[in-house]
Parts: C-alpha cells; sequence; structure tokens
C-alpha cells in the first residue's frame, strides 16, 4: 500500500510497504527515498538531517537516503538546493512519482518513480531528467545513495572475471581514481574477485573509487544486512568521469553506492534515463576475506537478475 506517515521531521511522506519491505519518499524535500528495509528492520539508508554544504545557489543538504543528481560533479552547478516540496502522484497501490520543479539555475528537472514488488524486498527506481532549457546541456544521470554507516560498514564491488595472460591480452575495464583517493589506505581490500571499502568513523580523510561495472551489480554489508543494487551496463556507451558507471564514496561513517547512467548531449525537451533495482537480505555474514565475501555474497547476487534493465 502507499500511505501519508511523517518521518524525519518531515510531515508529508509516504510509506510503500508490502509487509516484508517498505520504503519512505519526501515530498516537503527532495525527491528522496529516505528509507528503505524490512518492514521489522533497521533502516539501510543514513539520515542525515544536519548536514550542510554552502553554495553560492545557497545551502545544499544531503538529508540523506539516496537522491537523483546529474554528471560530471560541480559547485555550484551540481549542488543546487532540494529543500523544497516536489509534485508527487501515487500510481496503484505501490509507486509513486516524485516531480521536482526545474531548477531555475541549470534548466534541469529531475523525477523518481518508485515501485516496491507485491511481495519481497525489492525496489524499482526509475530515474528521469529533462532538458527544460533553451540549448543543449551534456549530462549522465547519477543516482546516489548514502548508507547507513553507524558502526561500519562494507562497500563491495565487483572485479571482472579473472582471464589469465595468455587467454586475452585486453584490459578489462577502467578504474579511476581522485586527486584524494589513497590505496595505501587500510579502508581499502582490493582482491581478485571483489573491491571492498570499509566504513571507518576514525578515518575522516575522503576515499572516492569509480570503475567501469559490467557486471551489473553493487553491494553494501552491514549488521549482518546486504543491500544489492542492479543497474545496467550498456556495451560501447559513453559513460561520465573516465568510464564509471559505478562510484563509492566514504569520509568518517559517510559512505555512498553511487550509480551512473549513460553520457548523453541533451536538446532542449529531451530527456536521460536511468534505472536501479535493490534488493535486501537478512542474516548474511561476509567475513574478512575475498574467499568469505564471495561465499556469502555471490550466491545472493545470482538471485536479483532484474528483468527490464
Amino acid at each position: 500500500m502507499v500511505q501519508k506517515v511523517e518521518y524525519f521531521n518531515q510531515p508529508n511522506c509516504y510509506r510503500l510497504s508490502n509487509g516484508v519491505a517498505e520504503a519512505i519518499v519526501t515530498t516537503d524535500i527532495g525527491p528522496r527515498v529516505i528509507r528503505y528495509g524490512f518492514a521489522d528492520g533497521e533502516n539501510m539508508l543514513a539520515e542525515l538531517p544536519d548536514e550542510t554544504v554552502k553554495t553560492e545557489y545557497g545551502v545544499w543538504k544531503p538529508w540523506g537516503g539516496h537522491r537523483l543528481w546529474h554528471a560530471p560533479e560541480a559547485i555550484p552547478r551540481t549542488y543546487v538546493p532540494e529543500n523544497t516540496p516536489v509534485e508527487f502522484e501515487a500510481k496503484g497501490d505501490n509507486s509513486i512519482r516524485l516531480i521536482q520543479p526545474t531548477e531555475k539555475e541549470t534548466g534541469v528537472q529531475k523525477e523518481m518513480t518508485v515501485t516496491l514488488d507485491a511481495d519481497g524486498p525489492r525496489l524499482t527506481l526509475h530515474h528521469r531528467i529533462t532538458n527544460r532549457g533553451p540549448w543543449d546541456v551534456a549530462l549522465a544521470p547519477w543516482a546516489l545513495t548514502i548508507m547507513n554507516g553507524a558502526g561500519g560498514g562494507t562497500v563491495i564491488l565487483p572485479q571482472e572475471p579473472y582471464r589469465s595472460h595468455d587467454e586475452y591480452l585486453l584490459p578489462a575495464r577502467a578504474m579511476v581514481l581522485w586527486h584524494y583517493t589513497d590505496l595505501s589506505d587500510p579502508r581499502w581490500q582490493f582482491g581478485r574477485k571483489y573491491v571492498r571499502l570499509n566504513v571507518d568513523a576514525k578515518q575522516k580523510e575522503p576515499q572516492k573509487l569509480g570503475l567501469t561495472d559490467k557486471q551489473g551489480w553493487a553491494a553494501y554489508a552491514h549488521n549482518r544486512m546486504l543491500f544489492v543494487k542492479r543497474f545496467p551496463f550498456v556495451a560501447g556507451a559513453v559513460y561520465p568521469d573516465g568510464m564509471c558507471n559505478c562510484e563509492t564514496y566514504t569520509a568518517g561513517s559517510f559512505v555512498e553506492v553511487e550509480t551512473l547512467g549513460v553520457f548523453n548531449t541533451l536538446a532542449p525537451g529531451a530527456s536521460a534515463e536511468h534505472v536501479e533495482q535493490w534488493y535486501l537480505f537478512k542474516d548474511v555474514t561476509i567475513g574478512d576475506t575475498d574467499e568469505s565475501v564471495d561465499a556469502a555474497v555471490a550466491p545472493l547476487v545470482a538471485r536479483t537478475s532484474p528483468a527490464g534493465l
């Protein structure tokens, strides 16, 4: 069902629930998904009501949860405040569409349609960015999820399948670093099958990494829960940030799992779309080795192959 609730000190939120899982979206700010979890469980998303970033466009607040941006990142263009109400439309018993007013600073309009399956935890997020301005705009949809980092957590990104030098000579994919990325930081763990980024509240220096994720998934482990995000990879397409369709970032207990759509030039009135599907699993222990992560995560990811992406 879709039910109006007060949540996150916001009076006009809407809960999508099927008795197994639930998601809560805001309409006084956003568009945001501010909660996702099992109906009787903790929020897998962060709630950050007090964080702020000051820009020449005003005060931008991350709020927490899941948001829609457009890449590549730039200040102030990316940080247009999202602190005012959005239009919304319930679509049946399990879906809600959120429509942000056109950003006067950029001419961009953001939409997000959030749909919970009739049974089980799968949540589908359909993102759309439309150029409402008078000239072409080059961008990619950018879906950023701030995860619950209280007490730690681990981002899990898949490596490409191993192929020997004798079998294949060309590169597998791009892996992109930022100027502040420090691969000697102990929060990083690089294995044959997975790249892991551990959350540590004591480590305030930011870390970020992006890659071409041809496997089409990323995961986050927290308190014996596993969050899996599925998303498309379009072979031959151009992606922003040096061919990244997946990125992760952490600083202290703040941690994001981000995906990006294809980089396009949008004519006035044209739109770009990007779809994610989320899954959630209970009682998952990933251990601290590449092998233990694989044993715990790979069978669950195999159950998440999404239709229609």
